[in-house]
């Protein structure tokens, strides 16, 4: 992972809520409540459920979330008009040890 890369990635972080957002999708079955259609969580959580648990407005958490599935933090899946969203671990790993090398 390049230091662009990196610094991208700082920028998606460098914000409480988002910060919280990735917590929380560490452990969605205690974060969230299930989709009632899906029952699950194998592709992620509602967007609206992430809106709720944050107390923020639709624009700004779609901000958040938009900004960190760019800096590659999060994937998305698609059901109807409901996206879900999940960590992306691999990268979250990739960026782990990168920091680790370059501290």
């Amino acid at each position: 992972m390049n230091k662009e890369r990196i610094l991208e990635i700082n920028k998606a972080l460098s914000n409480a809520t988002r910060l919280d957002i990735l917590g929380w999708l560490k452990d969605p079955e205690s974060n969230f409540p299930p989709h009632k259609e899906l029952g699950h969580f194998n592709d992620g959580v509602c967007g609206q459920h992430i809106q709720d648990k944050s107390g923020l407005s639709q624009p700004t958490i779609s901000h958040y979330l938009n900004s960190m599935q760019k800096a590659g933090l999060l994937s998305t899946t698609r059901h109807g008009k409901w996206t879900y969203f999940k960590r992306n671990e691999e990268i979250i790993e990739e960026y782990l040890n990168a920091i680790h090398k370059e501290l």
